[in-house]
Order: C-alpha cells, then structure tokens, then sequence
C-alpha cells in the first residue's frame, strides 16, 4: 500500500503543474502564436531529458516515438494553448476532468485493464462536477475553447493509454525525451509556415517558457508516464483530476476569476471523484497487481526494442 501511495503522489506532480500551465500560457505568453508557443515548450523540455539520458531509439521505437509526439506533444499542446487562451483558467483545466472515463475505456481496449468499480464510480462523481462546471457559471463558454480543450482531452487520453501499451522494456526519461522532441520538431515547420516569423519574447515572458518547458513540460510528463508504468491506467487518469482542482485554485488566487455556487459544487464533486476512486485497502492493492501482472504478461508477447533494451519484434 505504501508503494502504491509513493507512486501516486509522484504522478501527482504532473497535474498539478499542468493546471498551473493554464494560468501561466493564459497571462504570460503570446496569444497569437500557439504553434510557437508548443514549440518552445516541447523541443526544450526534449532536450534537457534526452542530456539527462542521453540514449538513441532502436527498432520500432523510432517511429513510435514520432506517432506518440505527435498525440503526446504536437497535437495535444497546440490545442491546450488554444484552450488556455480562450477559456478561463478554471474552465480550461476543468475540461480535462473528463479524462479519467476516457483513459479507463481506451485502456480496456488497448491494454485489457478492466475498470474497477471504484475507478468508474471516480470517473462518474468526476464528470458530474465537470457538468456543473461548464453548464451553471455566470457567463458564457468559448464554444471554440471548450472543442479545443475537449480534442485535446481525447487526443492525450488514447497517447497515454497508447504510451503504456508501448512502454516495456523502455527507459521511461529516454522515451518522454524523444517524444517531446519528435513533437516539437513536428511543430517548429508548421509554426514558421503559418505564423511566420518567432514571436518577440521579453524577460517575463522568456521565464514563462522556462516554467512551462522544464516544470509544467520535462518534469512533469517524465512523473505522468512513470506513473503509467506502475499504475493502472484508470488509476492514473483519477489522480489527473488535480489538473483542474489546480487550475480552479489559481484562477480564484491569481487571476481573479469567480465561480457560482453551483461550480464550486462541481469543485467538490471533482476532489470527491479523485478520493472514491482511489485503490485503498489490501483488496485494492491486489487488485491493482493482478491487473499489472495480466498487462505485463500481455506486453511480454508483442515487446519491441525501445531506448534502452530491446526484444524479438511483435
């Protein structure tokens, strides 16, 4: 149980510093520049975990790295920065609560992790708080907003779930590295054809980058997809619903925003969705490793060489 606690908390460290990036894409970085903008928040973030574990992919690996990029990465951060700059800090991240179910169903799927009660219970108690987030607030929600922020939901949701299918026998820094730097190489291209030339960045703002690229970007994907790798995946997905108890906090703190009380409701009910489905308990706990066992035994028969070891391929 302690274990389990440990890891839990440790990919507690990813939502949490994605639901600061709301507030900080939001305030401090270029509106009109979201291709850029995922640019240099990825290939930098890349860059400093591939001179932590300085490893080149081998076999499948080199094309899964640029598949998962561009889910993981290209796709996912374009559409978050959007997001970021047409909602509130509080709806932005509240949005992605909506994960949790998403991640459980794509995992029972692709990687035959059955949902638990507790973890669809979670997901349930999660979504109903998201309703009363986006339905009941005073003003009105960016319909291109909450489409971007939904997309990127989903786009994330089936990479993770894509991610722990694909992650035996890989170094999990080596692996984050190349698919933050295969995303952001994809971007760069892209941004200087339609946004042409590099937006001006001025102290605050390069210090924005800063933050979001080695805190809420390397840091924070290198503890989101260990806990992929020792977690269940419905697990996982529960502990991301901090993504928007975060960015609600610091809407209210910092950017002065304000929530009915119908959506401070649906806050509760997000928190209470985190605590239900949490695995607690020894039944829990040998819920959780009989799960793993089933999907380690399944990943046995179709590994592929990846940044560190390698195997006969699928």
């Amino acid at each position: 149980m302690e274990a389990n606690l440990r890891w839990v908390a440790l990919t507690a460290v990813a939502p949490v510093a994605w639901g600061t990036n709301y507030y900080v894409t939001r305030e401090f970085l270029p509106a009109d520049h979201p291709l850029y903008g995922a640019a240099l928040r990825a290939l930098p973030a890349g860059l400093v975990l591939l001179a932590l574990r300085r490893q080149l992919p081998r076999g499948a690996w080199w094309w899964r790295s640029a598949v998962l990029g561009l889910l993981n990465v290209s796709v996912f951060f374009v559409l978050v920065y959007a997001a970021s700059q047409l909602l509130p800090t509080s709806i932005a991240s509240t949005v992605m609560a909506l994960s949790p179910l998403t991640m459980m169903l794509m995992a029972w799927l692709l990687v035959s992790e059955r949902p638990r009660a507790a973890h669809l219970a979670g997901a349930a108690t999660g979504l109903a708080g998201v309703c009363l987030m986006l339905l009941t607030g005073a003003g009105g929600v960016s319909v291109a907003g909450a489409l971007a922020s939904g997309t990127a939901m989903l786009t994330s949701s089936f990479g993770y779930v894509l991610t722990k299918r694909w992650s035996a026998g890989t170094d999990v820094l080596a692996s984050t590295a190349w698919q933050l730097t295969a995303g952001g190489l994809f971007l760069l291209p892209v941004a200087a054809v339609t946004e042409g030339a590099p937006p001006a960045l001025s102290t605050p703002t390069l210090l924005a980058f800063g933050y979001v690229a080695l805190i809420a970007t390397a840091l924070a994907f290198a503890a989101w997809f260990t806990g992929l790798r020792h977690l269940p995946a419905g697990t996982v997905g529960l502990v991301g619903l901090l993504n928007p108890v975060t960015g609600v906090l610091l809407g209210l703190i910092l950017a002065g925003e304000t929530l009915t009380p119908q959506q401070l409701c649906g806050v509760v009910l997000v928190l209470a969705g985190v605590v239900l489905g949490h695995p607690t308990g020894a039944a829990g706990q040998r819920g959780n490793s009989r799960a793993s066992v089933r999907s380690a035994s399944g990943e046995q028969h179709t590994r592929e060489p990846g940044p560190r070891n390698s195997s006969s391929a699928r």
